[in-house]
């Protein structure tokens, strides 16, 4: 009889075991990181034309196919991926609430950033430019936009930058965004538009701007695109194995000519992992 008893309460703890694992398993995050899970969620710009955009076909932009071909590394394919919009602002929250895996969005590699976040890469080196119309042969240095109207959007520093440091009788002007920034440089209400090389290389290239603009080739700034993770997240060394095979095997240039290529983007050849240029 004892022994009866005691398998029989064996046997409840055992039930009580295995349904707690399946409840785990209803419960758990479809989102695994470890690759092979049900769905990835990756965090990229929604308004960035060439960079990371949402469009009635999909998502598109160079770092939308850094990110697919990352995430296929890991063991995801394309339909598995959740794509999530991070903003600027709301970047280094998305991580660390678990929002999202990891976040490819023109996303700088800085020291204050690396407090709270990981990066992995860098993926891309761009500079700080500015667009300027295709036949303007006026501005050919920082210092011709003394005296010129320069936009940027509201909240950016990129203007403020080249006001403060190089070109002192700039005129700033802010717009709420770089669309609206374009319309002002193709009427001519602005004489150039300032950002990341690559997000004013992602617009030109959209087939309503072709020949219209191009790139100043001023390389103001360095600007190491990373792709974040949550701190101490094991994701960071997966995804810069991941970043070396797309540059090994081609997939990164192809890339970068696919997405910027139309504004006869000057990249700069795809950066060696963690060598974060100043």
């Amino acid at each position: 009889m004892k022994l009866r008893k005691v398998t029989a309460a064996s046997a409840v703890v055992l039930a009580l075991a295995v349904t707690a694992t399946a409840c785990g398993s209803d419960d758990k995050k479809d989102s695994d990181s470890s690759g092979g899970g049900k769905k990835i969620t990756v965090g990229i710009k929604f308004d960035q034309p060439g960079i990371g955009q949402k469009t009635p076909q999909g998502y598109a932009g160079f770092d939308v196919d850094v990110a697919t071909y990352v995430a296929g590394k890991l063991g995801y394919k394309p339909d598995q991926i959740q794509w999530k919009e991070t903003k600027s602002a709301d970047r280094e929250n998305a991580l660390s609430r678990g929002d999202v895996d990891f976040i490819a969005a023109s996303y700088s590699i800085t020291p204050e950033r690396e407090t709270k976040v990981d990066f992995a890469g860098p993926y891309l080196l761009a500079h700080q430019d500015v667009l300027i119309r295709a036949d303007d042969t006026a501005i050919k240095s920082p210092s011709d936009l003394n005296s010129k109207k320069l936009c940027s959007v509201t909240g950016s520093t990129s203007a403020q930058n080249v006001h403060d440091k190089l070109a002192p009788k700039a005129q700033l002007q802010q717009y709420p965004t770089y669309s609206a920034c374009l319309t002002g440089l193709q009427n001519k209400a602005i004489d150039a538009l300032t950002t990341d090389d690559s997000i004013l290389a992602g617009y030109a290239s959209q087939a309503a701007f072709k020949g219209k603009f191009k790139l100043g080739g001023f390389k103001m700034t360095n600007e190491n695109y990373g792709i974040g993770v949550k701190k101490g997240s094991d994701l960071k060394a997966k995804i810069n194995t991941a970043l070396e095979a797309m540059v090994s095997d081609g997939s990164w240039q192809k890339a970068v000519d696919k997405n910027f290529g139309p504004a006869n983007y000057k990249n700069e050849p795809a950066p060696k992992i963690g060598n974060i240029v100043s």
